[in-house]
């Protein structure tokens, strides 16, 4: 066998956890990692005093950053607002455009908001069993818009790389906020300037 093939693996998924094993890579953001991605920036200082909250957790077993490879990740975004805005992920380009990712809802209710460079927007619900493609070129931000935790699995290319800077200096073209109850979409008013 050539050195540079990998032996093949298995991982066990906790669907009610999203918790991988083993993992070799787990991520805690909180809102203090996210800055200025809030609309409410009242809202957001208001909540960085009174704790920090940790806003979501993602679990990943990486492999090689080569094509070829896949890497499988689980996030669970914890129930909550800032503001009338919902918990959300910071959301991201992938650093290689042309790359694809598929998730798989497993708890809760959430939201993918998706947009291009160009301006195109769409928003998909995710529940349990909900499985959704995002297509090369386009951000994607997950968004938990229920009373408990919404966690999802995916996949994608271990060589797609991440590009969040784009996303914290323009937003996303919509926000999705709580207007009587209900999670609604409403235009981005800082969206394609700096926060």
């Amino acid at each position: 066998m050539p050195m540079n093939h990998m032996q093949p693996f298995s991982l066990e998924l906790d669907f009610q956890t999203g918790i991988i094993r083993p993992c070799n890579n787990y991520i805690e953001r909180r809102l203090s990692d996210m800055p200025g991605m809030y609309a409410d920036h009242e809202a957001e200082q208001k909540a960085l005093q009174g704790g920090d909250p940790v806003i979501y957790q993602v679990h990943q077993y990486d492999v090689p950053n080569e094509n070829g490879h896949l890497l499988v990740v689980t996030s669970t975004i914890h129930a909550g607002k800032i503001g009338d805005e919902y918990h959300m992920t910071k959301g991201h380009y992938h650093a290689r455009r042309d790359t694809a990712e598929v998730y798989v809802g497993l708890q809760g209710q959430g939201y993918l908001l998706l947009c291009t460079e160009e301006g195109g927007f769409e928003s998909m619900p995710v529940v349990p069993g909900t499985i959704t493609y995002i297509p090369p070129y386009w951000a994607h931000r997950t968004v938990n818009v229920g009373s408990e935790d919404f966690i999802f699995f995916g996949v994608y290319p271990a060589d797609a790389g991440h590009d969040y800077g784009t996303i914290e200096s323009e937003g996303f073209p919509m926000l999705l906020v709580q207007r009587d109850g209900v999670p609604t979409l409403v235009p981005n008013p800082t969206y394609g300037r700096p926060a």
